[in-house]
């Protein structure tokens, strides 16, 4: 995490500066803009992480295993998909939430086919996408995203399943 932390650090910094040299006060602009984002996001992200901790220690290991862990199979892939699939919010909401079902035993199938489902079937972006894009157009991108999500959740099992994981 502190790799990551530290080149996004230094993109900051980076944008920041260029902001700064370019005048007109681009660089308090952004920094505004930063800190509306920031107050919005803020509160979200505390809760997604309450959940992401609370799986952890609530859920017990052995039912995670059971029901998205690597005994679960196809079936912990197709929970996995359909959760991931009703899952609302951003990345802010759904990555903590797969990265705590991880540390509490689910299997990298069932993660992978979550966020794959949650970044394609994104069923609460449905109502605004028929209303901007029609209800044709909906369901011929759902058509063609719909096997994507349980087909990758079984090629990281059959690939993956071994690979250690959020150390």
């Amino acid at each position: 995490m502190l790799i990551p932390t530290i080149i996004m650090g230094i993109i900051a910094i980076i944008v920041l500066v260029i902001g700064y040299q370019r005048g007109g006060g681009e660089h308090i602009l952004g920094l505004k803009a930063a800190g509306s984002l920031l107050l919005q996001i803020t509160p979200l992200l505390i809760f997604a992480f309450i959940i992401a901790g609370m799986i952890q220690v609530l859920v017990p290991h052995e039912m995670i295993s059971k029901w998205v862990g690597t005994e679960s199979g196809f079936r912990g892939v197709l929970i996995g998909t359909l959760v991931g699939g009703f899952t609302p919010g951003g990345p802010y909401v759904s990555l903590p939430i797969a990265a705590g079902l991880l540390r509490a035993g689910a299997s990298i199938g069932t993660m992978v086919a979550f966020v794959t489902a949650w970044s394609l079937l994104a069923v609460s972006r449905l109502p605004i996408e028929i209303g901007l894009m029609g209800w044709k157009f909906s369901l011929i991108r759902l058509a063609c995203v719909f096997f994507f999500p349980p087909i990758a959740g079984m090629i990281a099992n059959r690939f993956f399943s071994g690979v250690a994981l959020l150390e």
